[in-house]
């Protein structure tokens, strides 16, 4: 199904074909069909047997004429009236424009730059017949074209080095763009000698590799002033330049061999100056929607920043030893909130079962008490009975053991007038090896102690 074209594509296409096929035309024909609206523009047909081939001449084109666009003659009795006014059904007219397809009715049309009443002169005819060989030849194909630069750094200008045209050319330069270096190759523009050198300035602007474009210019002027750029070795030499060729030769309507044969045409000097570099304003526009765009993405990333940071901030908080540490009291506190209500509620709930407790403890305590006490009175007399016994059998225990003990007590001996002999350190004297002269010696009594100082040791079994 990609072979099937829309109506749309269809047209677009046969537009492009026939524009590229008849980029400018001569047609000689008998007015029909001519209409006049209150647009000013001018719709009419011209016929030839029982061919048709509808034109429109547009008001923005129709200009009055101040001398005749053919030879260059002055009109002695001023400008004359554009045929636009003057023409009328049944004239045959002579008309140069381009051929293209109107869509909407899905019909090719002529679109005229101008118009006069028959009688084309030889010049026309030599026109004709050379526009007509190159064509066939490929020159002027749109294929071959290469794009124009625009805000060239260097561009050679192939024209007259005085003149109106190489003012105009270089004031528009110095008012647009941002800065061209502009080489001058100078020519003559009409006469004789005229082709060879423009040839020649073409060619060796092409081959020196310095200029990114050449710029093809001239003034306005005659058939015959503009003749030149219909030479065929001027439109060979812009055929072979091997950089692109902006031509603006002459007026608006003017159009020579070598506009078809450039790689663009312009419809004057100043026109060409205009294509290569843009208004300065534009610039500025355009730094001014750089500048908007930068300050919009700054904000935009600032917002990302701030958002990034914000988030950042937050996760630092989460993990700062003092806000978990806050976390942490926080938590403290409500589990001590919760451990003190529920301690209150165990101890209130103790307290309950403790008073109910206590109640029944109370009810049940009297008669418990009662029965107890019966039970008492009734054991009380058989244990009265076997204490009393124990109590004497205690007591003459007691009273033994209390002999004994008064008998092992070593200061009960001291009562019946014996004596302790202790060293100084309070250990008991058990002979007399213990002591030496000289010696303190404490003597233990009933009532007292005495401190003496040993003088003499005499042992037993020594001779007195």
């Amino acid at each position: 199904m990609d072979s099937i074209l829309s109506v749309r594509q269809v047209t677009e296409r046969v537009k492009q074909a026939v524009e590229v096929r008849f980029p400018y035309v001569w047609v000689q024909g008998e007015v029909t069909n001519l209409s006049r609206p209150s647009s000013g523009h001018v719709y009419f047909s011209l016929k030839e047997g029982d061919c048709l081939l509808n034109c429109v001449w547009f008001r923005g084109q129709q200009k009055d004429e101040a001398f005749d666009p053919l030879t260059g003659e002055v009109w002695e009795d001023g400008p004359r009236p554009s045929a636009a006014r003057t023409m009328e059904n049944g004239q045959t007219l002579v008309c140069a424009g381009h051929l293209t397809v109107y869509g909407a009715r899905g019909q090719y049309q002529m679109v005229l730059d101008f118009a006069q009443a028959a009688g084309l002169g030889l010049w026309h005819q030599q026109f004709e017949e050379m526009k007509r060989r190159l064509a066939a030849e490929g020159l002027f194909d749109a294929e071959r074209k290469r794009p124009i630069p625009r805000e060239p750094k260097r561009v050679a200008v192939v024209t007259a080095p005085t003149g109106a045209a190489i003012r105009d050319f270089i004031r528009i330069a110095g008012e647009r763009g941002l800065g061209s270096e502009i080489r001058i190759c100078p020519t003559p523009v009409q006469g004789e000698d005229a082709p060879p050198r423009i040839a020649d300035a073409l060619r060796q602007a092409g081959n020196d590799g310095w200029a990114e474009v050449i710029a093809l210019i001239r003034g306005g002027g005659s058939v015959q002033d503009l003749w030149a750029f219909n030479d065929e070795r001027v439109a060979r030499a812009v055929h072979a330049s091997p950089i692109p060729v902006l031509a603006g030769i002459g007026h608006e309507i003017d159009h020579s061999i070598a506009d078809f044969t450039a790689d663009f045409s312009a419809a004057t000097p100043s026109h060409a100056a205009q294509l290569l570099w843009q208004e300065r304003r534009i610039f500025e526009q355009h730094v001014d929607g750089l500048e908007l765009a930068l300050m919009q993405a700054m904000e935009r990333r600032l917002e990302l920043f701030s958002s990034k940071v914000e988030q950042g901030g937050r996760a630092l908080a989460l993990l700062s030893p003092l806000e978990r540490l806050r976390m942490q009291e926080e938590r403290l506190d409500s589990l001590l909130r919760r451990m003190d209500s529920s301690l209150t509620a165990h101890i209130a709930q103790q307290l309950q079962s403790l008073e109910r407790l206590s109640l029944r403890l109370e009810n049940a305590g009297d008669h418990r008490l009662d029965l107890l006490e019966l039970a008492l009175e009734r054991a009380s007399a058989p244990v009265g009975r076997l204490g009393r016994l124990v109590g004497l059998s205690q007591e003459h225990e007691l009273s033994r053991l209390e002999l004994r003990l008064r008998a092992l007590d070593p200061y009960e001996p001291l009562k019946r007038g014996y004596a302790m002999a202790l060293a100084e350190d309070g250990t008991f004297l058990r002979s007399v090896e213990q002591a030496a002269p000289g010696r303190n010696v404490i003597v233990e009594l009933a009532d007292g102690r005495l401190v003496t100082v040993v003088n003499a040791v005499e042992r037993k079994g020594d001779g007195a």
